[in-house]
Parts: structure tokens; C-alpha cells; sequence
């Protein structure tokens, strides 16, 4: 069974998986030694995995290479099932490898957009060769609202919860129109431009992913765990 651990800036995510299926899920605020002591126990884990946007409690990095005798950290030098076209590869979120490799286990040979909506908005293209051609990031939902209340004197910090009229008919709905109705349509004129110039399919994955998945116009196709799958893909790769 493979242990799959997504640092993200913000949660923990674990999964299992027994092959190629995902077997059981958690999210963790914080992660913690007593916390994968209890996976332990309670699973045969023969290999794990860590990819981290985040920081890592030493003595969590420790236990796992401890304890885990196929542990490894994603990276820009771990073997990957795809080509990696970018300029600076160090500098490539490796949660952003680990979705873009997702995606082409499930559309292998075909062009992918992969969309990310978490704590940044990523677009990611992936050529039908086998090849990551990069991609852009933007701010996601949660630090546009937190932006425009932090930087300002006078507009209050509002969320997506509550109506969202094509109009702003006060400040609150102004602000949640704005944002809302502005993610969507950057990312329905990513999909429009790449689908122009060349046949995609898309990917939607991250946190905010199914609340988006129903206001674009274009045609996506919604995985909340495009990254898990990646990283599990990953680590196959490594050792079978």
C-alpha cells in the first residue's frame, strides 16, 4: 500500500492507495508524528511519498525516512513518467508536476489543461507527447477577497457564500461578483484560447474546483485529487 502526503500552504492531505485505487482519505490542519504512527499501524505501507509547498516538521521529514524504507521526496531530480520543458525547473511548485502527471495517467496522448483553483490559480498545459510546457499563476479565491479588504481602507472582507448577481447592487456583492465573475472568466479564456488553437481537454482540480466546476461555460472535466493520483503515479514509477 503507498502512502501519498500533499503539503499544501494551508492543510495536509494523506491518502492510500492499494495499487491504483484510492482506499482512504484524511486532511490535517497540522501534520504530526502521532498522527503517522497511527497510519502506520493501522496500514501495511510499502512506499510513500511527500510532496511540499509548505513547511514540514523535521521531525515528521525524519520519522518518515525512518520508518518508511521506500520514502521519497518529490523533486526536480526524482525520475517522472513526463518530460519537463521549463526554464527553471527548480523553481516549478511540485504540487503543479504531481496534477500535470495525473492528469496524462488518466489522457494519455492528448493535449491537457490542467487548472488548479486553491490558494493560487495555476494553468498548466501539457503537450500529447509526454511533455510539461509550463503554465501561469494567478491569485485564487481567498487571497483576492483577502487582498482587496487588506489593502484598502473601507471594503470589508466578504467570501463566496451569498448572492452573486451579474451587478453589484451594494459593496458586498460588488466585491463577490467582482471576484467570482472574474475567476470564471479567466479560466473559461484559457480553455477558449487553448481549444482554438489546438485540441485540449481539461482538467479541473483544488480545493475550489466543484464550486467552479458549474459556472464555466466550457466543457472540464472535475478531479479533486488530481494531485494524490499524480504523486501516486510518481512513486510507482519509482519502484515497480
Amino acid at each position: 500500500m503507498n502512502l501519498i502526503i500533499d503539503q499544501g500552504n494551508s492543510t495536509a492531505k494523506l491518502a492510500l492507495f492499494e495499487k491504483n485505487i484510492l482506499t482512504d482519505y484524511f486532511q490535517l490542519d497540522v501534520l504530526t508524528v502521532p498522527f503517522l504512527e497511527q497510519i502506520l499501524q493501522k496500514y501495511s505501507i510499502s512506499a510513500a511519498i511527500l510532496c511540499s509547498v509548505g513547511k514540514i516538521d523535521e521531525t515528521v521529514y525524519s520519522f518518515l525516512k525512518k520508518e518508511i524504507s521506500h520514502f521519497y521526496e518529490l523533486n526536480t531530480q526524482l525520475p517522472l513518467p513526463l518530460a519537463i520543458d521549463y526554464k527553471t525547473p527548480q523553481t516549478l511548485g511540485m504540487d503543479r508536476i504531481a496534477s500535470a502527471v495525473g492528469a496524462f495517467a488518466q489522457k494519455a496522448n492528448s493535449n491537457l489543461l490542467i487548472i488548479d483553483v486553491g490558494t493560487a490559480i495555476t494553468i498548466d498545459f501539457v503537450a500529447a507527447s509526454g511533455v510539461y510546457k509550463g503554465g501561469n499563476i494567478s491569485p485564487g479565491i481567498d487571497l483576492r477577497f483577502k487582498s482587496l479588504h487588506q489593502f484598502t481602507d473601507k471594503l470589508p472582507l466578504v467570501n463566496e457564500k451569498g448572492d452573486i448577481p451579474s451587478l453589484g447592487y451594494d459593496t458586498e456583492t460588488a466585491i463577490r461578483s467582482g471576484v467570482i465573475d472574474g475567476i470564471v472568466r479567466e479560466i473559461d479564456s484559457y480553455i477558449e484560447e487553448y481549444e482554438k488553437n489546438q485540441n485540449v481537454f481539461t482538467f479541473l482540480t483544488g480545493g475550489h474546483s466543484f464550486y467552479f466546476e458549474s459556472k464555466l461555460k466550457n466543457s472540464i472535466f472535475a478531479d479533486g485529487n488530481l494531485v494524490l493520483k499524480g504523486l501516486n503515479e510518481i512513486l510507482n514509477y519509482q519502484y515497480v
